[in-house]
């Protein structure tokens, strides 16, 4: 397979356009590069954080409630690591 020629653009194809029109009619809030943080309540009950990264972070209730009350800490114990931490932007 040959690579495309430096700044040729490959016309897109309808059922792409489609597929992308339907995508931005289904996601109203979604603009490249701006995070949005959705949740939802998976079918075992569970609290699923969606937006932070490739894959939701899911938790019980109860857990979300544990790990909130600690808030404070878990902030602490980053601000005491920030030179060992990875952030990703």
């Amino acid at each position: 397979m040959g690579q495309p020629t430096p700044g040729a653009q490959r016309a897109m194809s309808t059922s792409t356009r489609e597929q992308v029109s339907q995508f931005k009619k289904d996601n109203p809030h979604w603009r490249p590069g701006v995070r949005v943080v959705s949740l939802k309540v998976s079918e075992k009950g569970c609290v699923s954080v969606y937006g932070l990264g490739r894959f939701p972070v899911t938790l019980y209730a109860s857990q979300w409630t544990d790990l909130l009350a600690n808030k404070e800490a878990i902030l602490a114990f980053i601000e005491a690591n920030r030179d060992k931490v990875a952030v990703k932007k």
